[in-house]
This record gives structure tokens, C-alpha cells and sequence, in this order.
């Protein structure tokens, strides 16, 4: 028995009442027999797409694929579609011709996976389960399995290679045998699906509470190679070093960071499962023959902003990643200054101090360090909570600004102005007691006379 909210029950029956027939199906079907969150209920009936239009003027239908969507109380959208059978899919993703089917078995029979091939039909107060393809005895044995011949199956639509090491990762479920070895034969398919198709999937693996193990599939299978490559360079390639804690490869150092790092937040752990991506293209020895990785992190940033180019992140997750790779290398040493601690927290960015914090964690655990946070990291952690409070010093905060400086050396507004502010505002960074009106009034006749011509 699913238990089903009032609102979709309504939009449910509305449809059976005028003589349709209609069963959930799905995804919200699965999640329900393992009492998982539902978030998107969908359905499936005989009724036409104009015809579900009738019952329902405030729906919208505007796809090829039979799919409705119907607004509903609870603030999302039910998603309805009718039977359907799909011809050759020659993109590896959309059917050629999409066809009405008869029956629910002939519709079901197309879905990827069998637990996703489970249909409810609701009679007054009993609830009818259609499982030809034996979805739930998957689900009790926790089995990802192909619906028919998985060779099919994935030549259809490639997105379901990734989607079953999706799904397995999220409902901590094993791939079938059979239908894990068709992933592997034909994870070369999934070069056919779009960017954005990829990335959504590979967020929700990171996303899951095991993004470790969704990303160990993803290599097992050979879809990684396919997705993110750059990251393989780093196998096989050591790190060690007399008196350094790192002890593994590169790759199982950053997928390590990866499972260690305290952020649940998919691009944090994104950040982490890619922060030493840069290391083997810079690979070098030192005077003792010893590995060394100079400059890695500025290397890795320009090769990870490429890598999200690819995958058609957004503008903000691209920046937030590739700020946290590029300055994950920041020294904690006891002796440095508050201008510096400033600094840090200018380059990284007040919203991103944490991140940045959960990164340092999941590197150094994933390194092989048995603490998660040493002294240093303690204090520093501390003396950069003492800078945010209220707010970090910043440009806004001088005794002086534009309006002086124009005022002072008598010009009219250019980027002089901005250039002066700026080398005033690293000077008192540096030194706090000299942000006063005097002393700044006076670097400003200064700094005119080298500026202005």
C-alpha cells in the first residue's frame, strides 16, 4: 500500500472519473514501496494528451512524448503520460516516432529499469499493482536490472548507463550482472548525450550519501573516461614523499578527498573530487630525484574551468569550483599575518570560508592524515572567524574615497581613481592605523603625482 497525498489523489481520480484509465508509475512508485521521500508523482493513461487538456484547462502540453503537466496544490507539477510505444532511437536518446500503446504492459514494457516498471492503480479503497517485469522482488533484493534485453535498453537511450549507476548510488542498490555488463560494453554511448543530461546526473550522484562509491562505479564502468578523463590521468601516479602524509595515487587521493570531505553540498564535493586534477600535468623532480607538483593548483583551476565548460555548469557553480581549487593550497602557518588572513578571505570569498574549511579537511583525511583538523588549522580556522567579525575590512571601510581623491588632486572621474584607492587600500590592509583621513589625504597627493599626467 503507497500512501498518496490528497492533491494527487484528486488529480488521479479526476481523470479515472471521466472513463480513462490511469496508474501511477515510476519513479514515485519505487520510492514509495521503500518508504523514500517522493518529490515528483507521475501517472500514466490510456487518455489522449488532448484529451487530459479537457479535464484539465490549467495543464500545459507542449512535447512530442505525450507528456501533460498539471499544476497542483502542494506547489509542483504532475507530470501525465499516455501509453506509449517508441520506434528506433537513432540519437541514442529520443525515439524517432513516439505511438499510443493499448495496454499498461506495453507501455511499462519500454522503461529503463524494472524497478521502474511498477504500476499502481488505485479502486476505491484497494490498490491494484501491475509488475510484469518483477520490479518489486528487485526492489526487496536491492537489484538494479534492465527491463528485457538491457542491450536494448541502453542503444535506446544511452542516459540510462548513467542513470543506473545514478540510481544504485542513491538507493545504495548492486547493478545486475547482465545488465552491468552491457554498461560496460557500451559506455562509449553516453559521448551521444548532451552535457547538461550529464551533469544533472552526476550532481545527484554527488548529492547522494555515498558520491564515493557513485564515482568508483562510474570508473568500473568506464563511463568516467567518458565524462571526466582528466581525472584518470592522476592513476598510478605517486605522491609519496619521505616524511609527507600522502601514500596513494593521485586519482585515489582526490576520489579519497572526495568521501572525506564533511560537505554535503555537490559542488563542494565536486571541488574536492577535483582539486589536485592539475598535479600530473606538472608533474616534476626535485634535485633528489623526489616527485613534486609545483604549481598544481593554478594548472588545476584552468584545466577544472575547461572541465565545467564541457559538462555546461552555470556561470556561479563554474567560479565557486574553481575559486576553491585554485587557493586550496593556503599556508595555516601560526606566523602569518592578519593582513594576510585578510587576504585569504578577499580571495575565497566571505560565502565560501567553510567550503573552503570542508575542502582542507576532506585533503588532508584523504591524504592519510588520521586528525581531521591539525593545531595550525585549529588557530587559523579561529583567527579567521576573529577577521569576519562583524565583517572583513574591505575597500568601502578606508577613511577616504573616490570623491577625495578627485577632490585632492582637483581630476575628473577616471580609472585613476580606482587605481589609487586600490594601492591606498593594500597599504592599510597591511596596517590598520594608518586608516586615518591624514595620513590617506597624504599618500593620495603622493600617489597623484606618479598617476596623473
Amino acid at each position: 500500500m503507497i500512501n498518496i497525498p490528497p492533491e494527487i489523489l484528486n488529480i488521479y481520480k479526476r481523470i479515472q472519473d471521466n472513463g480513462f484509465e490511469i496508474y501511477f508509475v515510476g519513479g514515485c512508485v519505487r520510492n514509495a514501496f521503500l518508504k523514500r521521500p517522493v518529490k515528483d508523482w507521475d501517472l500514466t493513461t490510456n487518455a489522449k494528451p488532448e484529451e487530459i487538456v479537457k479535464i484539465f484547462p490549467d495543464s500545459f502540453y507542449d512535447n512530442n512524448f505525450g507528456t501533460v503537466g498539471i499544476p497542483h496544490q502542494l506547489g509542483g507539477v504532475v507530470e501525465i503520460t499516455t501509453y506509449r510505444t517508441e520506434s528506433e532511437y537513432k540519437d541514442r536518446r529520443h525515439p524517432e516516432n513516439v505511438s499510443w500503446g493499448k495496454t499498461i504492459e506495453e507501455d511499462l514494457s519500454r522503461r529503463d529499469f524494472t524497478i521502474n516498471a511498477i504500476a499502481v492503480k488505485i479502486t476505491g479503497t484497494d490498490q491494484e499493482i501491475v509488475d510484469p517485469f518483477l520490479g518489486i522482488q528487485d526492489l526487496e533484493n536491492k537489484i538494479i536490472k534492465a527491463v528485457g534485453d538491457p542491450n536494448k535498453r541502453f542503444k535506446e537511450d544511452a542516459l540510462r548507463l548513467i542513470r543506473a549507476v545514478r540510481i544504485a548510488t542513491e538507493l545504495e542498490f548492486t547493478i545486475e550482472e547482465n545488465t552491468w555488463g552491457k554498461i560496460k560494453e557500451d559506455s562509449a554511448l553516453i559521448k551521444d548525450i548532451s552535457s547538461e543530461r550529464i551533469q544533472n546526473e552526476l550532481l545527484r550522484i554527488l548529492s547522494s550519501t555515498n558520491p564515493y562509491q557513485g564515482i568508483v562505479l562510474l570508473k568500473d564502468s568506464g563511463l568516467l573516461q567518458y565524462i571526466i578523463p582528466e581525472l584518470l590521468e592522476g592513476e598510478g601516479l605517486s605522491q609519496a614523499r619521505p616524511g609527507r602524509h600522502h601514500t596513494t595515487d593521485v586519482f585515489t587521493h582526490n576520489l579519497m578527498s572526495l568521501k572525506e570531505t564533511p560537505s554535503k553540498d555537490p559542488i563542494v564535493r565536486l571541488a574536492a573530487l577535483l582539486h589536485d586534477i592539475g598535479k600530473p600535468r606538472v608533474e616534476g623532480k626535485d634535485e633528489d630525484g623526489l616527485v613534486t607538483f609545483h604549481n598544481h593548483e593554478i594548472v588545476g583551476a584552468k584545466l577544472v574551468n575547461e572541465i565545467l565548460e564541457r559538462l555546461k555548469f552555470s556561470r556561479k557553480d563554474k567560479e565557486k569550483i574553481v575559486n576553491l581549487i585554485r587557493w586550496h593550497m593556503f599556508t595555516v602557518d601560526e606566523h602569518i599575518t592578519d593582513a594576510a588572513i585578510r587576504r585569504f578571505i578577499r580571495r575565497v570569498g566571505v560565502d565560501n570560508v567553510k567550503d573552503m574549511m570542508d575542502l582542507r579537511i576532506g585533503d588532508r583525511l584523504g591524504g592519510g592524515t588520521q586528525t581531521a583538523e591539525s593545531w595550525r588549522l585549529k588557530l587559523f580556522k579561529k583567527r579567521v572567524e576573529d577577521q569576519l567579525k562583524p565583517a572583513p575590512f574591505s575597500i568601502n571601510d578606508m577613511a577616504v574615497d573616490g570623491n577625495d581623491v578627485i577632490r585632492i588632486l582637483e581630476i575628473k572621474p577616471s580609472a585613476v581613481i580606482g587605481n589609487i584607492l586600490e594601492e591606498l587600500f593594500k597599504e592599510v590592509d597591511e596596517d590598520l592605523s594608518k586608516n586615518n583621513k591624514e595620513y590617506l589625504e597624504k599618500r593620495i597627493r603622493e600617489l597623484g603625482e606618479k598617476m596623473v599626467k
